[in-house]
């Protein structure tokens, strides 16, 4: 049985194909007549909608499950969770604050578990990521630079990057660097990326700029002091003045704007990000597809 917990759970070759399917016109219905389970311990707009929309396209019945009704590790364990779910879904797909929950859900083997995001990581937005920057550059892609704090989301980003062969770059305030352990992972899968504390660095003449949100859900007890730190860690148009010609913005959404962000540059003609946020829905549908039928 295979889990999706982190891009390097695929192999290149794996996520080439997942990315292929992603695309495909005619998508393989291997959820006709099943469920899949969403797991929502924390909400979200793209994740919620891209998923169920994936789910119906291959056939399948997506439920909504919001935290109160299954209660992981409070109500009932995450095994016995996964457990119950496994006797009514093909599949399923969780949103968690912990890691460990996702970890100990998989070593079941009771059903096939997507990681929809965690404290470590979020694979199925870089998924989504990788199939924009492919359907903007092609294989010819230059340096993919993110500017913000390197969380969960520069970490599968990086991750999916270094599979594909594609140069990285973060730059990060001191404090919001990657920590060694996901250096190691990011190398592992092949990457080196520069780490800098100057996003002009990082930037220049790179063919993405990427940011997130410099304070996340489960984070608003910080927002003050991380709005210290990360001054001048906006993306402006100075600084995507400094990517390649045909570079682009990106951000996995939802956007602060005003903070990490300008409404210029979300608004301007290097903006990709409503590509990017319905490529989760046909990244999904790639990744299940594949899980579910090729994997199997």
């Amino acid at each position: 049985m295979r889990h999706f917990l982190e891009v390097d759970d695929l192999t290149p070759a794996e996520l080439e194909r997942v990315l292929e399917l992603s695309g495909s016109e005619a998508p393989p219905q291997v959820l006709a007549g099943q469920g899949a389970a969403l797991v929502f311990e924390k909400p979200s707009a793209r994740t919620r909608n891209s998923m169920e929309l994936a789910t119906v396209q291959l056939g399948g019945h997506p439920v909504y499950i919001r935290p109160e009704e299954v209660g992981i590790d409070t109500r009932e364990s995450a095994e016995d969770v996964i457990r119950t779910l496994a006797c009514y879904h093909s599949i399923v797909a969780a949103r968690v604050f912990e890691h460990g929950k996702l970890e100990r859900m998989a070593a079941c083997d009771a059903a096939p578990v997507i990681n929809l995001l965690s404290d470590s990581a979020h694979p199925m937005q870089a998924l989504a990521d990788l199939l924009t920057i492919r359907q903007i550059f092609g294989p010819d892609v230059g340096r993919v630079a993110y500017v913000g704090d390197a969380n969960n989301v520069w970490r599968s980003l990086a991750i999916a990057c270094a599979m594909a062969g594609i140069e990285t770059a973060v730059a990060a305030p001191p404090g919001y660097a990657p920590s060694d352990v996901d250096l190691d992972r990011v190398r592992a899968a092949g990457g080196d990326p520069l780490v800098t504390s100057r996003p002009a660095e990082a930037v220049e003449g790179a063919d993405v700029v990427y940011t997130d949100v410099w304070t996340s859900m489960g984070q608003e007890a910080e927002s003050a002091q991380r709005l210290k730190d990360f001054e001048g860690f906006g993306v402006d148009d100075r600084l995507v003045a400094g990517l390649s010609g045909r570079g682009v913005f990106l951000h996995c959404l939802p956007a602060h704007r005003g903070e990490e962000v300008t409404d210029e540059v979300m608004e301007g003609d290097r903006s990709r990000v409503w590509q990017q946020a319905e490529n989760r829905m046909h990244a999904a549908r790639g990744l299940m597809a594949f899980l579910l039928g090729e994997a199997r």
